[in-house]
């Protein structure tokens, strides 16, 4: 056995032995959205998400919002220069409810996002103390409302976010989904215990106070930023109001990709952008991640002790995995394939980084955004 593989067995065993117990430690503070006993009078939410041709699942995201219980609430959908049936969908509802308020946005303005550009807009026109952003693909359960603005209440915080639920297809779907928010456990439990550097967002559910969202700077502070809704965590937390983070699981279900082929494309303009497209980093730390994941593998057949080791760690992610699996709800088999299947995250993230540097930038709703002018417009 050579020195160079001997070191990188040891390299492996304490890089996964130390991912497995960082993840058990902040598992303590990663839960889901409690149920929350007895009646109070609860503060009126406006429901914003923004439309581009989302005519196949739009309609029962609307109905399934709608079905929200105890709470006042209007719904703002914002149509994004679709070309399908989403604007009729919206027509038809808004004249059976007038809680469900339309907006079309025609032309997109310059320097904006198209998703933060439609957020914007209908935050202007929101009348709720309470603004939620969330998607127009995903589906609430009907007392996620409630049960979230309870815990805002009782727990004196500013903001709810939730991780994305799914309901994948295979049981490598359903390892990637729990390697994900394996990756999430860490920031989930700054954010719950109150750590200085601890922010969190996600895209599926964004609520927060109306004053918050406005003193942070809203979406207008956001309007280049391609993670968006990760970074308005950030803004909030900036601002000095305090969050709370949540499993989303069968909660806040959306159609995120339902194989690993799926989410790995899905990922494609968000994972460079996440490490702020911090090109050395992409380089260094993909191939790293990659090659001492390999060197785990290889381990375990190696007969060397480091080797043994160093695949036992890896191993070892089923642990938390089984753990998440089991606040979500969900069978115990995606967990035994999770540390096969890390290998497709440190791949998303190169593949990310590749694609966008080649092009030169993201193409996102049939607009080309230039990578300066996406570094130069993204919340550090």
């Amino acid at each position: 056995m050579t020195l160079a593989l001997e070191i990188l067995f040891g390299i492996a065993a304490t890089v996964f032995s130390v991912m497995t117990l960082q993840a058990l430690i902040s598992l303590r503070h990663v839960r889901r959205l409690p149920t929350l006993d007895g009646a109070e009078v609860l503060p009126k939410v406006s429901i914003i998400f923004a439309a581009r041709d989302e005519a196949e699942r739009v309609e029962t995201t609307i109905r399934r919002l709608l079905a929200q219980k105890g709470v006042e609430f209007e719904i703002i959908p914002v149509d994004d220069r679709s070309r399908d049936e989403t604007g009729q969908i919206f027509k038809k509802l808004s004249g059976e409810d007038a809680r469900v308020r339309p907006k079309r946005v025609d032309v997109l303005p310059p320097d904006w996002l198209g998703k933060c550009h439609a957020c914007h807009l209908g935050a202007q026109s929101a009348t709720g103390e309470w603004l939620l952003f969330t998607d127009a693909d995903c589906w609430l359960n009907d007392d996620v409302l409630l049960r979230a603005l309870s815990v805002a209440k009782a727990e004196k915080v500013q903001h709810i976010t939730m991780t994305p639920g799914v309901a994948p297809t295979t049981i490598f779907a359903e390892a990637w989904h729990l390697a994900f928010l394996l990756s999430s456990a860490d920031w989930i439990a700054r954010v719950n215990t109150d750590h200085p550097r601890g922010y969190l967002g996600a895209g599926a559910f964004n609520l927060v106070e109306r004053e918050t969202y406005w003193k942070c700077g809203g979406h207008e502070a956001l309007r280049l930023t391609v993670v968006e809704d990760v970074k308005f965590g950030k803004l909030v937390r900036r601002s000095g109001a305090r969050t709370r983070a949540f499993l989303g699981g069968d909660d806040v279900e959306c159609h995120w990709g339902v194989t690993v082929r799926q989410m790995v494309q899905i990922m494609e303009k968000n994972y460079f952008a996440v490490i702020n497209y911090r090109t050395w980093l992409a380089v260094l730390v993909g191939p790293i991640c990659l090659l001492v994941w390999g060197g785990a593998l290889v381990g375990l057949f190696s007969g060397s002790f480091l080797g043994t080791t160093a695949g036992i760690a890896l191993l070892s992610a089923i642990v938390p995995t089984a753990l998440i699996a089991r606040k979500l709800g969900w069978r115990m088999r995606g967990a035994f394939l999770t540390p096969l299947v890390l290998a497709a995250l440190f791949y998303a993230m190169l593949r990310s980084a590749y694609l966008i540097l080649r092009a030169g930038g993201v193409k996102w709703r049939d607009t080309f955004y230039p990578l300066d002018k996406l570094r130069a417009g993204n919340v550090n």
